[in-house]
Formats: C-alpha cells, sequence, structure tokens
C-alpha cells in the first residue's frame, strides 16, 4: 500500500542537512530545536533507519540520508513549484506593505522584486515608516502587511530573524568621542530610540540629536561625515561605515527582532503569497552561510 511523505519533516531534514545543525536549522524555521528533533526522530521511524550521525565536526549525513537528500530536495522544488502554481491566479489586486527605513533597501529589496516578477498583476505599494507608526498603520487598516523592528520577547508577529542593534559611526571618525555624544536617528518615533537612549542614561552619557526627521539618506550622510553616530541592526549597516566595538566606550545595546505582521484576519492571497515570499528571503540567506 502506498505511503505518503509528511513534506513539514522533509523540509526540516533538507533543512538541518543543509546547515549541518539543528539549532541553526531551529532558527530558520522558526521551531525550537526540540522540535526539530522530534520531527526528525518521526521521519527516521517513518524510513526505518538514521538519516543523521555526530561526529566532532558536527552533524553529518548518514547512508540513508545520503540517498534521500538529493530526491527530497527534489520532491521540496516540485511541492513549492506546484504551490506556487496554483496560487499565482488568485494572487491579484493591491498590497500595501510597510517596511522600516533601514530594511527597504537591504534585506527586503530582493523579496520586492522577485515578489514582483512572478505576480506582474500585482500592485504593489511601500509605506516606509518607523516601526512603531507601521504597526499603527497595519492597526488601523492602512497597510496589509508589516515587516517591523521590535526588541526580542513576546510579539503578535512571526520572527524572522534576531539581529544585534550596533553603534555605527565614520570610518577612522572620531564623532563617538565628542560628548555630548551627538546622535543622528531617522525619526523620532524610532524603535531602537527609547532603549539606546536608556543604555546611554544608564552609563551616564550625555547626548544631544543631530537628527530624526524620518530620513535614511541623511542619516547616512551625517554618519558618513562624522557629524555623529547612529545605531543599526548589525545587517542593514553600508560597508564604508564602521561597527563601532566595546572599545568606542559607548554602552551594549539589545538584540532585536525582526518580525512579520499580517493583520489578524481577512488578509488577501496576494498578501498571504507576499508573506510567503518575505519568509523565504529571510531564510535563503542563512542557509546559503
Amino acid at each position: 500500500m502506498a505511503r505518503n511523505l509528511d513534506t513539514a519533516l522533509v523540509r526540516t531534514f533538507v533543512t538541518v542537512a543543509d546547515m549541518a545543525s539543528m539549532t541553526a536549522a531551529a532558527k530558520a524555521l522558526h521551531l525550537t530545536q526540540g522540535a526539530i528533533s522530534q520531527q526528525i526522530k518521526r521521519l527516521e521511524d517513518v524510513l526505518g533507519g538514521s538519516l543523521l550521525d555526530r561526529d566532532r565536526r558536527g552533524l553529518r549525513l548518514s547512508p540513508l540520508g545520503e540517498r534521500l537528500f538529493g530526491k527530497a530536495k527534489r520532491l521540496l522544488s516540485l511541492n513549492d513549484e506546484i504551490w506556487t502554481d496554483a496560487t499565482t491566479r488568485s494572487a491579484e489586486g493591491r498590497v500595501r506593505l510597510g517596511v522600516p527605513y533601514d530594511l527597504v533597501g537591504t534585506c527586503l529589496a530582493p523579496v520586492l522584486k522577485t515578489y514582483a516578477e512572478a505576480y506582474p498583476q500585482v500592485q504593489i505599494s511601500l509605506v516606509c515608516a518607523s516601526s512603531p507608526d507601521l504597526a499603527d498603520a497595519l492597526a488601523d487598516g492602512g497597510i496589509d502587511l508589516a515587516v517591523i523592528e521590535e526588541p526580542v520577547g513576546a510579539s503578535a508577529g512571526e520572527c524572522l530573524s534576531i539581529e544585534p542593534l550596533v553603534w555605527v559611526g565614520a570610518k577612522a571618525g572620531n564623532a563617538h568621542l565628542k560628548r555630548p555624544l551627538p546622535v543622528s536617528m531617522v525619526a523620532d518615533t524610532c524603535a531602537f530610540r527609547p532603549l539606546v537612549l536608556a543604555a546611554l542614561s544608564d552609563q551616564g552619557v550625555a547626548w544631544r540629536t543631530v537628527f530624526e526627521n524620518g530620513n535614511i539618506d541623511a542619516t547616512t550622510a551625517t554618519v558618513r561625515t562624522d557629524l555623529a553616530v547612529t545605531t543599526w541592526l548589525a545587517a542593514t549597516v553600508p560597508p564604508d561605515l564602521a561597527i563601532l566595538g566595546t572599545e568606542a566606550g559607548l554602552p551594549a545595546l539589545p538584540n532585536f527582532a525582526i518580525n512579520l505582521h499580517l493583520p489578524q484576519r481577512d488578509a488577501t492571497a496576494a498578501t498571504q503569497e507576499f508573506a510567503r515570499f518575505i519568509r523565504d528571503g529571510f531564510i535563503r540567506p542563512r542557509q546559503a552561510a
């Protein structure tokens, strides 16, 4: 009698094999490490053998895992192709995506391009604002989905990535030595601002605002010309600027989550597909790394 493989279990196996780490796979799939282990065990029980071995260098594929791996990738590719083909015809209309200023030109630029190419019939409207303002716009129905930067912890959104918040300055600059510390932030409603200012206060560092008018290019210019320092997620720092380490004498900053938020109900097919593209856009770079 024919038996069916659970593609969720297969996807977990492929992700673990690609990353050679259950911890990394858990983060990529937004599951606990225990859940990853359980899913691998369930697939091994179905197939009747071990799929992964562990040695001093970490995880590696067992002989059964080696035989499964290539076919599993083809199975998932065909599954995703069928899903995309089945949903393409129903994805139409307009999608209003909210994105923080610092993410639109970095993490999300490739996603916007691939989605627009896959669904040319969908009209995309991009709304750039600070994360708190985007959360308000989503609640009010002004946008259809949003990528929001929030402190790590409980959230109504789905965690896409956790990134360190870092101090950024000009290469070989000295703005970080000035007191009061000149700080440039994109907007006065920036999600980073309260925690950054609290960290400065706790360390007794006097500060002054250089720029807070909602323009990422102007913020970058103040840092690039060594007029000020700023704080960005490490993954969004331009290559011509410097991440300032502990030797700069600035307080440590917390990690931030990049979370995907959808409306609580009535998300259109186009919106749901956009959310899928965003998830894939954050998972694939980590797999490649």
